[in-house]
């Protein structure tokens, strides 16, 4: 037993000095391996080249799938940021036209108020179908509105009160197709002062129907002989009773003889863009006229010549 023993100890040593021996003489720098080391490299060399290319591709794999979603977190967020954007920039372009419309009203209402109450208005419905007959506003009969008042926008007259209920009304439009009411409306022409600069001069005629293909008023009954040019003003004369006196109503672009040539007949831009019809103005008058040419207070009975009322 103890031969045994022995043996296996020496044989154990020996394998250790000779596991030094080559350690010893495979560390010192050579020119050329042995055969063994020689072939242990190339073996190892063989297969890190086997399983090399599938292991890169496994991992440029999952790689890739992590930088795809990356740049989809990262596109989504920009797209998140371009929406926010585009949604400010509109909501700002909105404050900033309305601004501008409330401005112009304002602007407005200094002017009229001396000779007319005004009462401001949002529109708050507009049919596709009826898109240039009537428009909904959001004040009615417990705001003090009535059946055919004058509605006008900061630019000029738009129609006229059509029908009330308690909390809205109907605006029946200059641009209605069905419009059966015509508007008495003066032009004012510049014509030369006898003492020296210009002075108006106002050619009336009534406002009977509107002309989509051209989109323009058509105003007729303008007696023959009167000057009628571009771009002389248009507004109410009041003399109807329904709309107040001086609203601005449009310009003159062309005028041409009637079919009997007899009058004349104008077209007349509207001074309101209708495309655009937001916040308006109902218009009650602040005074009438007497049947003397003076002005009353509304509310206030006139007296008629012959004493009556």
């Amino acid at each position: 037993m103890s031969f045994f023993g022995n043996k296996r100890l020496i044989i154990v040593l020996v394998g250790l000095v000779l596991l030094i021996t080559i350690v010893g003489f495979t560390s010192r720098e050579r020119s050329k391996l042995s055969w063994p080391e020689m072939f242990v490299k190339d073996t190892f060399s063989l297969m890190q080249g086997l399983l090399y290319r599938p292991a890169q591709a496994v991992s440029g794999f999952f790689q890739g799938v992590g930088d795809a979603y990356s740049v989809y977190e990262e596109n989504r967020a920009l797209k998140a940021s371009l929406d926010q954007y585009v949604r400010t920039t509109a909501e700002l372009h909105d404050l900033k036209a309305e601004n501008d419309r409330l401005r112009e009203a304002l602007e407005a209402k200094e002017s009229l108020v001396k000779s007319y109450q005004l009462r401001f208005a949002e529109v708050v419905a507009r049919n596709p179908d009826t898109w240039n007959n009537t428009i909904t506003i959001d004040m009615g009969q417990k705001h003090g509105i009535k059946k055919d008042m004058a509605v006008m926008t900061a630019k000029g007259l738009i129609g006229r009160v059509q029908s009330v209920s308690n909390f809205s009304s109907t605006v029946e439009l200059l641009t209605s197709y069905e419009r059966r009411n015509h508007i008495s409306a003066y032009i004012q022409v510049q014509v030369p002062n006898p003492s020296g600069g210009i002075m108006y001069q106002t050619v009336s005629g009534v406002i009977e129907e509107y002309d989509p293909q051209e989109r323009l008023l058509v105003m007729r009954k303008i007696a023959w002989g009167q000057k009628i040019e571009a771009n002389q003003q248009v507004v109410s004369s009041g003399l109807g009773g329904v709309i107040p006196r001086n609203l601005p109503i449009g310009y003159i672009v062309k005028a041409e003889p009637d079919d009997y040539g007899l009058t004349q007949t104008a077209y007349i831009q509207p001074s309101a863009d209708f495309s655009q019809l937001n916040e308006v103005m109902v218009v009650e008058r602040g005074f009438t006229f007497s049947p003397a040419g003076e002005l009353v207070p509304t509310g206030q009975p006139t007296q008629t010549p012959g004493g009556g009322q």
